[in-house]
């Protein structure tokens, strides 16, 4: 179609109607905050050890050792998934023996939680874990849960941007904001794991799906100069905002059926939103629907208070200018300087994303509150994102981002050397790593946006995304690991984020450099030098046309 931003700049940038937009369209994006997160807390893994019934006939001494002792962080602790065998110590109760002095409890043997476990409420009333005793034999199921999740954001991704352009941006926003809602309420009624675990899948499909057409709308609506902000102080500034909902509402609601059942109400409350917002006309133009485009354009203009013409699109001119050239996913390997560049592009998002969401989801594992730390992990997302607006504005792509990333890499290794008793330095590393790794992460739509011609750059984009997706079903493991040894998932975290930010640093540089149209202009694999600023190019950093996004 012809400049849509050219054709209608008689409404200006910033009025009435562009606002509504941009809160309204943000507004819609805080369940996906905590609804992304709520995993934290729906599958908290709380301190347990197994039962002994109140019907054994235990003396206090056997009863306070029937447990044997296992090494934690440096401490003796009871263990978690075994026991001494009860009918030996119920044995020597009954003949008067004591543990220690008449009893080697070294020699005895062990058995299995037989009577199930005990939970410790002081953090959490009730979990899945609690709820289904994932645990001991079965805790291979807590970041299968996690993992499934996001097997649902991987798949959501895949059909968005297909019914988005089938059905419409609207339709589909809303649709998907059901999805989200109503199978998250639906889990609530869950009778065991595997009920759980399957909507938890759609309720994934649901939100990301829901995250992405918001963010189409917005772009497809909003005029140059906004994108960039609607992109970080818009959507990804909410859904951290919706993140640090999580913990508030979790910290007063320690109950996983109760708390899904509060997670629900923002949901709810958006749908009234659809008489606020209005179809792309983007979209509704490229349908040949030129009637409702103008409808819309025409509101807008009275919204702002500014003279409309006429006519705004002219069906003969529009439909003259919609031919465009296929491609094809093969078409990002043709040549092999593009090859590379996709190949090295897969790794950085995949491997990004492992680190964002491994410390997401591992904050109640952190010492101190898990509450509080999750909430500081939501926090640091939003000078992360103003800090990457800023950089980019004014620096070389590939050096900002191998920078933050070899910040968050170096920090993250450096939590192997904190003493055990200054657990408050642990976390203060834990979420400048975080701010690292989300500062890059913000970065990366950009600088892939930059690096591929606009004949192919929707499609690298959406290829380079899916690989995130990858990493974040990856993630769960690196926290399950820190089970076995405390430092060793950031010892993972760090090592790789540091690789990576080596990887960035082979990218050729996009700043300063006119965004391709065809893979030939493509930036050539060579050196680490950048070519000076173009006056063409100049005129695009004043008017940006790539965006940043979290997710």
């Amino acid at each position: 179609m012809r400049d849509y931003d050219e054709v209608t700049a008689f409404l200006g940038e910033w009025g009435l109607f562009q606002r509504l937009i941009f809160f309204l369209l943000s507004a819609s994006i805080i369940p996906n905050g905590f609804n992304g997160m709520s995993v934290v807390f729906l599958a908290g893994t709380p301190e347990h050890h197994c039962r002994v019934p109140e019907t054994a006939n235990l003396s206090s001494v056997w009863r306070n050792h029937s447990l044997p002792l296992q090494l934690q962080d440096g401490r003796e602790v009871p263990h978690s998934c075994r026991r001494y065998r009860l009918a030996t110590i119920v044995n020597f109760s009954a003949l008067g023996l004591e543990p220690g002095r008449d009893v080697d409890l070294d020699q005895l043997e062990q058995e299995g939680c037989l009577d199930g476990w005990e939970f410790n409420q002081d953090i959490y009333l009730s979990t899945i874990v609690t709820e289904w005793s994932l645990v001991c034999e079965d805790d291979w199921k807590t970041p299968l849960t996690t993992s499934l999740f996001f097997v649902g954001v991987l798949l959501g991704s895949f059909v968005s941007g297909q019914l988005s352009d089938r059905f419409g941006r609207k339709t589909i926003l809303f649709a998907t904001m059901a999805v989200q809602t109503g199978f998250s309420f639906l889990q609530i009624f869950s009778i065991n794991w595997e009920m759980f675990t399957m909507l938890f899948v759609i309720v994934g499909m649901g939100q990301i799906s829901n995250y992405v057409v918001a963010f189409i709308l917005g772009t497809e609506i909003l005029g140059k100069s906004v994108r960039i902000i609607f992109s970080t102080l818009g959507v990804c500034t909410f859904f951290a905002v919706g993140y640090m909902l999580l913990p508030l509402f979790a910290y007063f609601i320690r109950d996983w059926r109760m708390l899904l059942l509060a997670l629900t109400v923002p949901g709810v409350l958006c749908f009234p939103l659809w008489w606020f917002i209005p179809e792309s006309p983007r979209w509704l133009i490229s349908q040949r629907r030129f009637r409702e485009a103008e409808d819309i354009i025409q509101k807008a203009a009275k919204m702002n208070n500014v003279a409309a013409p006429v006519v705004v699109f002219d069906p003969v001119e529009e439909l003259t200018a919609m031919k465009q050239q296929k491609v094809f996913i093969l078409d990002l390997f043709r040549t092999r300087n593009i090859g590379t560049i996709t190949i090295m592009s897969l790794l950085l998002w995949m491997l990004t994303s492992v680190g964002y969401f491994a410390l997401s989801l591992n904050t109640p594992n952190l010492h101190g509150d898990a509450y509080l730390n999750c909430f500081f992990s939501a926090l640091i997302e939003v000078p992360a994102y103003i800090t990457a607006w800023l950089l980019l504005r004014t620096l070389p792509r590939r050096y900002v981002i191998a920078g933050v990333l070899f910040l968050a890499g170096g920090v993250l290794l450096l939590i192997q050397l904190v003493p055990a008793d200054y657990n408050f330095l642990s976390i203060g590393l834990a979420m400048l790593g975080k701010f690292g790794i989300t500062s890059a992460f913000s970065m990366l739509y950009v600088f892939t946006a930059e690096l591929y011609p606009t004949l192919v750059r929707n499609m690298a984009v959406g290829v380079t995304s899916m690989a995130s997706r990858v990493g974040s079903i990856i993630a769960p493991y690196f926290v399950y690991l820190g089970a076995y040894n405390r430092v060793l998932p950031y010892i993972l975290m760090g090592s790789l984020t540091v690789l990576i930010g080596i990887i960035t640093l082979l990218f050729p540089e996009s700043y300063g450099m006119t965004l391709p149209e065809t893979l030939e202009q493509m930036q050539k694999m060579k050196g680490f030098g950048y070519r000076k600023k173009t006056k063409d190019s100049m005129e695009k950093e004043e008017n940006p046309e790539v965006l940043i996004t979290s997710f």
